[in-house]
């Protein structure tokens, strides 16, 4: 995938076969991208959607196998669908440029129960919490 790092992570019990394969499953080839852990054991996994809904609970699986395999204590895997709980790209932006045009536009002094108001309005602080 043009948009995955050259380098990255992923679970020692997942051949690079496998990942080749299982690559062109998922939407873009944006395989699983293990993003952070925890000293605990505890990782983050992000990865696209699979494509193929027929393939899709096999492949899920074989993965999520993999990634329990290469924790230290064997912990099961926990998923969430963050596209249904996140802001997407669009709304981020719509949300940093009304902030923009509220702190260029908008005398914080002069209406400030309003420029709170306003502030709230942007969703920019729900965003970055």
């Amino acid at each position: 995938s043009p948009s995955l790092p050259e380098y990255f992570v992923v679970p020692s019990s997942l051949a690079d076969q496998d990942l080749k394969l299982y690559s062109y499953s998922f939407i873009g080839r944006r395989m699983p991208l293990w993003s952070w852990n925890h000293p605990n054991g505890s990782a983050l996994v992000r990865m696209a959607n699979i494509k193929d809904v027929l393939q899709q609970r096999r492949i899920d699986q074989r993965i999520c196998n993999a990634i329990t395999r290469s924790h230290p204590l064997r912990s099961d895997v926990y998923k969430s669908d963050l596209d249904k709980c996140l802001p997407n790209i669009q709304e981020i932006q719509a949300a940093h440029n009304k902030l923009k045009q509220l702190c260029v536009n908008e005398p914080f002094e002069e209406t400030e129960e309003k420029w709170l108001s306003s502030l709230e309005n942007t969703h920019w602080l729900d965003y970055i919490r």
